[in-house]
């Protein structure tokens, strides 16, 4: 049986696909306005990219049929819009070229294609224009290869409106991944609100992981006591995982708790948060008590690990990647 709920998924994707493919005029005979098809005219903007490609590298870019593909390559060289000749390198390879003909009809509708996205762009606000710019580089990011190269990121002290984004990120990645309802938001209301009302500068402190200008996870070292520091609120955003960022913001709450003269960390998670728990351990964290709870609208496992920075040398703890997502109570 199909869950209904990725049944609506498909469905909006479906639709989105219809009103896209209408929104840029593929369903026209002729690709904007000339006499080429959607498909003709790809041809003829790739190998303008390329000049001398042969006829199975262009396949390949655009994951074509060999034989729909040589059909159509047939009808644009009958046309006067490509040629092809063989490889002076290898004999047996026939590389395709644009005519001054091609070259022509490719300048005409790259022009078009320019002039249309512009019109469609002048009709939205500034702001409007960079959001769907992101939007469609998310649906690429998502969709395309997965080789995503990496991005560096930086780690900066909190900045007003990061406190709201924490809460509101922790309340939907939860509630996503864990299925915990709103009063776990409210408990990360409550301890951002906590923080920031008896802020200590010297002896607490929140780091901003951000990359590409986004906030992409967060971590606090909060006074506990005068010998005592409390690690919380740690996670990284899905898109982040996998780039040593949850490790990093640990490393980053144990360095300064050791410069700030605290000779112990503490910190309370749930058991469901394997990852989290693995960067704790690796990070000479140890389990010192587990408790059965019922929070968030799940029955839960809650556990309380401390690092003893009398006993852990700074050289015990080295960044690695690792994903990173935690829960906190206060």
């Amino acid at each position: 049986m199909t869950d209904p709920d990725f049944a609506q998924l498909v469905s909006e994707v479906r639709r989105f696909s219809r009103f896209y493919t209408r929104q840029i005029g593929a369903l026209r005979e002729g690709l904007l306005d000339s006499d080429l098809s959607l498909a003709e005219a790809r041809i003829v903007y790739e190998v303008a990219q390329q000049e001398g490609m042969t006829a199975t590298v262009l396949g390949d870019e655009l994951s074509l049929d060999a034989g729909y593909l040589s059909r159509v390559l047939r009808r644009l060289e009958q046309r006067g819009l490509i040629e092809r000749h063989r490889s002076q390198s290898d004999g047996r390879k026939s590389l395709i070229s644009l005519t001054g003909q091609g070259r022509d009809a490719f300048e005409t509708i790259d022009a078009r294609s320019y002039n249309e996205v512009a019109a469609m762009l002048k009709t939205l606000k500034p702001a409007d224009q960079h959001r769907l710019v992101k939007a469609m580089g998310t649906v690429e990011q998502l969709l395309g290869p997965r080789t995503e190269p990496r991005v560096p990121y930086i780690l900066r002290t909190h900045q007003p409106g990061d406190m709201g984004w924490i809460v509101h990120r922790h309340g939907v990645l939860y509630s996503q991944e864990f299925g915990w309802d709103e009063t776990f938001e409210a408990l990360v209301a409550a301890i951002t609100a906590e923080f920031i009302r008896n802020y200590k500068p010297r002896r607490e402190r929140c780091w901003i992981a951000e990359r590409e200008a986004e906030v992409v996870g967060s971590a606090f070292l909060a006074e506990e006591s005068d010998a005592v520091g409390k690690l919380r609120l740690l996670y990284v955003e899905p898109s982040a995982r996998g780039l040593g960022i949850g490790r990093r913001l640990v490393d980053e709450c144990i360095r300064f708790a050791r410069q700030i003269g605290y000779s112990k960390v503490t910190l309370w998670t749930n058991d469901v948060l394997a990852a989290a728990r693995h960067i704790y351990e690796s990070a000479g964290f140890r389990l010192v008590q587990e408790e059965p709870h019922h929070s968030f609208g799940h029955d839960l496992v809650g556990q309380s690990w401390e690092l003893d920075l009398t006993a852990v040398s700074p050289a015990a703890y080295t960044s690695a990647n690792q994903r990173s997502v935690a829960g906190e109570r206060r």
